[in-house]
């Protein structure tokens, strides 16, 4: 019996289990990925034709029963194991391009060097040809291959593409098959329309063109193949009966039914009518705010949406598995850990939350963003405000993907003014109370669960705009955490304690007195729509700081300029200089996708750098590297850009504890310290928003799942969508139709997350050529094994690691320990991790680590779940030492 990976479903050999892969699983969408059909290979794939040219290539000859060779090499070096030459050869330049001294691998040869050159000189010289018994006994491992794979195929003795499409013409032609057929083709167009952004008239002339080809033009070809199959079986039809067969033949295609003249996917009219009915497609409702005027906006139904979501069994089950797990983790003491918002102060005190029901957690996000250019003849024209939310029940993790980010509200940022957000969130509010008193049915539960919205996730003016506080950072009250005014926050820290936050009790007494004065009043303007309305959220608890607006957009590029300027002055290096070696600087694998940009010569006047939030992250980290040699350790504005670096690490960490948030308070009342000694008078609020920060930890959880990184990203979808219509004759209304038949397809055709492992190349390999601590530890973990999966490029749960990255286990000394990955091995689906343990010390001028090879040469075992931090690291040569520093804090 053969099983899909995906559903479970069983069936009696690989051609029905390839039928039934393309029939249910066929449509391949951005997040999802198809398993290779052998149950010993974790490959996945995107694309269908990608999985038939790998088991094509990978598995076609596995039914052979005659021997081969697999010869396996060594590295004399750090222990490293190669299915094949060229993987190998490419592993030593590897430790040439480092300078490493590497010995020749043939026989009777002594010859030694540590130039990349020089080696492969020799190597082309004296060793070519050769062939694998020209290698030295202990580079060289050669075995027989005599065993028949358990899972080669007896029934499916080929594998081409051509004998997959014909095992399909054996399948029953019955009405099931026609309706799957033609639920993939529109799932097709309808990523085509949505995804691709293809304009539904070209997507008419392309079917009409394809009917064409599969009726007039077509017809001649199949009226010769049954000609041709008569004429083999000797017998003589009249011609015009063949043609009769032939265009009944091409009729009954379901492909020409869907698309002719009057078919359900002929038309884009009657292609949407289509979405709706199969796909479950969540319409837009379009409000008139002005009928003479036509000023509308649209809204997307909320209770709608959730209960499309909880059909999707992959969510549900999620989210009561991980409401599940809360409900364990409560009972049982352990140290206090901040790992989500749940884990916050102001969740534990909801009386809304904290019970054992399971409640839907709501996460909100407003902002501002242009469609056009936003230095244009339409800057501001088409300006729009966003309303987006997510479903906050999930396990952190699961909603950084942008189609688990869903659309509730559009409309013109100049009618929200107009407006104002009362009128705009009318309908968004009458939901969300009905889910707050009485919930939402989910037919799978049998049952309605209620739910509110927990917190609401903007930049500082978008907060402040919907929480009604001032809007002007240069008032005298501009904190929506405390009550501090502009001059005591200039003089001193929030750490004194002279701020206490704001409470319920203290902003109620301030919204009715701006309310009789018709006056702001500390701050405070208006109420809360949202507190108004919701007896479960209040504009106290519910808005948290984003820490990329006030650190990546605001405070890092703001003291970065400040002090770049101070090392110019001191001729430190020069402007030229310093571009120059941005520019030349070796960046890695994620660093390279976001390489800083130069430094622009109006830096100094404008006292900031620019750049976008990736760009500002990785030039203060990697900072110390590029210009570390260059600065005195004890320059006063090197140890305040080295502070902010700290300060950055902690506040994007996804775990933190008391220590941690102990220590962050620390490093920030430090680096207030430094840096008001160093610039007097230049701190911004934004300075005091992040000395919040430690206290904010507490109340919200760690501020890195509640960020608006990801948000920010959505509005790509929507910008996209304008650029390619072209017509903005109600804009607002193609765009919200555009992004619900995009959720329509993704709910539809893909799984909640991320593959969880995703390999599109393994080698297949003896355990006992491996090294003999990792077959100790490979026998230990999985008894009986045989053999391994090695890949150099694995994917698992989104993150990429690769050879030659480094990762995070273990601690000694109160510092984590650090490995480098040399292979990758797959067993049962998990990921292990073939390593070469490095020794580390901390250099404080760097606030990085200094790495060396351990002197045992250590190889070891690691497996996921000993990961300390699950991102891994790259390492740079600075100066002839090698140096790895940290993206974010790592709890020991």
């Amino acid at each position: 019996m053969w099983q899909c990976k995906v559903c479970g479903t069983e069936v009696s050999s690989r051609y029905e289990l390839l039928k039934h892969s393309k029939l249910k699983h066929g449509h391949f969408g951005a997040r999802f990925r198809h398993h290779c059909v052998y149950s010993n290979c974790p490959c996945t794939f995107k694309s269908w034709n990608n999985l038939l040219s790998h088991i094509y290539r990978a598995h076609c000859d596995q039914s052979s029963s005659k021997q081969e060779q697999l010869a396996t090499f060594s590295c004399q070096l750090c222990a490293c194991i190669e299915s094949n030459e060229r993987d190998y050869f490419c592993h030593l330049n590897g430790h040439l391009r480092k300078h490493e001294t590497v010995t020749c691998v043939f026989k009777e040869c002594t010859f030694k060097s540590n130039i990349y050159n020089t080696f492969h000189t020799h190597k082309n010289r004296k060793h070519n040809p050769h062939g694998l018994t020209d290698f030295k006994l202990d580079v060289v491992t050669v075995t027989a291959d005599c065993q028949e794979s358990a899972s080669s195929p007896v029934d499916f003795p080929a594998c081409s593409t051509e004998s997959v499409l014909e095992s399909f013409s054996d399948a029953n032609n019955d009405e099931d098959i026609s309706k799957a057929s033609v639920l993939n083709i529109a799932l097709v167009l309808l990523k085509l329309e949505n995804i691709l952004h293809v304009p539904a008239t070209a997507v008419d002339e392309l079917l009409q063109e394809l009917h064409y080809s599969l009726t007039s033009a077509s017809n001649q070809v199949t009226c010769s193949i049954i000609s041709d199959i008569l004429r083999n079986h000797n017998l003589e039809i009249d011609e015009s009966v063949i043609q009769e067969l032939s265009e009944a033949v091409g009729r009954s295609n379901p492909l020409v039914k869907a698309i002719e003249k009057g078919g359900p996917l002929a038309t884009a009219f009657k292609r949407k009518q289509f979405y709706k009915e199969h796909v479950s497609v969540v319409e837009p409702i379009e409000f008139i705010l002005d009928q003479k005027s036509r000023k509308t906006y649209q809204y997307i139904p909320i209770l709608p949406s959730l209960q499309l979501l909880f059909s999707c069994s992959d969510i549900l089950k999620c989210v009561t598995g991980d409401h599940e797990r809360q409900k364990t983790d409560s009972g049982v003491e352990k140290e206090q850990q901040y790992r989500s918002i749940r884990d916050g102060l102001y969740c534990k005190e909801n009386s809304f939350f904290c019970g054992e029901e399971l409640k839907i957690s709501l996460l909100l996000y407003i902002d501002d963003f242009e469609l056009c250019n936003p230095l244009g003849t339409s800057r501001k024209k088409h300006k729009l405000c966003g309303v987006y939310w997510i479903l906050n029940n999930l396990p952190p993790g699961c909603s950084s993907t942008l189609s688990s980010i869903y659309l509730a509200v559009l409309c013109k940022t100049e009618h929200v003014k107009s407006y104002g957000y009362s009128t705009i969130l009318e309908p968004l509010l009458q939901e969300l109370v009905t889910l707050e008193s009485h919930g939402v049915y989910i037919p799978e539960l049998g049952r309605f669960v209620k739910g509110t919205v927990q917190s609401v996730i903007a930049d500082n003016l978008g907060a402040h705009s919907l929480a009604g506080f001032i809007e002007s950072f240069s008032g005298e009250y501009f904190c929506r955490f405390c009550v501090g005014k502009r001059l005591e926050i200039q003089a001193e820290s929030v750490q004194t304690g002279d701020f206490a936050l704001r409470t319920k009790e203290i902003h109620d007494e301030h919204v009715t007195s701006a309310n009789e004065n018709s006056a702001i009043f500390c701050g405070v303007k208006r109420g809360c729509v949202l507190t108004e309305n919701l007896s479960h959220f209040h504009v106290t608890r519910g808005y948290p700081p984003d820490i990329v607006h006030d650190l990546f957009e605001g405070i890092v590029p703001f003291e970065l300029a400040l002090c770049l300027k101070e090392f110019v002055s001191k001729k430190y290096l020069s402007l030229d200089t310093l571009n120059t070696l941005i520019l030349n600087f070796p960046y890695k694998w994620g660093d390279k996708t976001n390489k800083p940009h130069i430094i622009p010569c109006t830096y100094a006047s404008k006292k900031t750098i620019g750049g976008n939030a990736h760009e500002n992250w990785n030039l203060l980290r990697l900072l110390p590297f590029i210009i570390g040699d260059l600065i005195p350790e004890t320059e006063p504005a090197w140890l305040v850009l080295l502070d902010l670096k700290e300060i950055v690490e902690l506040a994007v960490a996804p775990i933190h504890n008391e220590e941690t948030i102990a220590y962050l308070n620390c490093k920030i009342v430090e680096h207030r310290h430094r840096f008001v000694e160093l610039f007097p008078a230049q701190l911004l609020p934004k300075h005091h928003y992040v000395e919040h920060y430690p206290q904010m930890i507490q109340c919200f959880g760690p501020l890195v799942g509640q960020w608006t990184m990801r948000f920010e990203a959505k509005h790509s979808f929507f910008k996209k969508v304008a650029r390619h219509t072209n017509c903005f004759k109600n804009i607002m209304l193609t765009l919200a139709a555009k992004h619900q038949q995009m959720i329509a397809y993704q709910i539809h055709s893909c799984s909640l997350k991320k593959s969880t492992l995703e390999v599109t190349s393994v080698s297949t390999l003896p355990v006992d050529v491996l090294n003999k601590e990792v077959v100790a530890g490979l026998r230990q973990k999985y008894p009986g094994i045989n053999e391994v999966h090695l890949a150099k490029n694995v994917t698992n749960n989104g993150i990429n690691y690769r050879t030659g990255m480094l990762i995070s286990f273990g601690s000694a000394g109160g510092l984590p320990e650090f490995a480098e990955i040399l292979q990758i091995c797959i067993v049962k689906s998990s990921l292990n991790f073939v390593v070469k343990v490095l020794c580390a010390w901390y250099q404080e001028q760097f606030r990085a680590f200094q790495l060396t090879v351990s002197p045992d040469r250590e190889v070891a075992l690691v497996d996921l779940d000993q990961l300390t931090d699950a991102y891994p690291l790259y390492d740079y040569m600075v100066g002839g030492r090698r140096m790895v520093t940290l993206k974010r804090h790592i709890l020991i």
